[in-house]
């Protein structure tokens, strides 16, 4: 079971938001978590490599943050199938590249500003999302 925590989520919502709409506020650039780590690889063309690598190190650092002001361990749960971790990191890469985005990218910035690609993105990956759930739970592991 997965425990409810409304206060963390609301916190980490709106600062997911908050950091969405500055960077595309002061930088005029969609927060697409894919798009930001995929161009930290060469070639380098717009000398951002350092505003990229700072986002992409307080999202890793996140979480160790928040174990060390709250003194609570943040807990993540991640299988240890690595065949299946593999398929699925391969498929998740893939399929941010076929769709032109991530989650990110397409559910939090592109649905804010009303984008229909984003919305068909956002529909396919979170009914892919539910299915791969559902067929996990209750057909192969149940």
């Amino acid at each position: 079971m997965t425990e409810f925590t409304p206060i963390a989520s609301l916190v980490g919502g709106t600062l997911i938001g908050l950091s969405a709409a500055l960077l595309l506020l002061l930088e005029g650039r969609i927060a697409g978590i894919s798009g930001i780590a995929g161009r930290l690889l060469p070639p380098w063309r717009d000398g951002l490599f350092a505003q990229r690598l700072a986002f992409i190190t307080g999202l890793v650092a996140a979480p160790f943050l928040v174990a060390a002001v709250t003194g609570t361990p943040v807990m993540q749960t991640v299988s240890t199938n690595l065949p299946l971790m593999t398929v699925a990191g391969l498929l998740v890469g893939f399929g941010s590249v076929w769709g032109g985005g991530c989650t990110s990218g397409h559910g939090v910035c592109g649905l804010a500003r009303l984008s229909p690609r984003s919305l068909v993105a956002t529909l396919v990956f979170m009914g892919t999302g539910f299915l791969t759930v559902l067929v996990m739970r209750h057909v192969i592991g149940g």
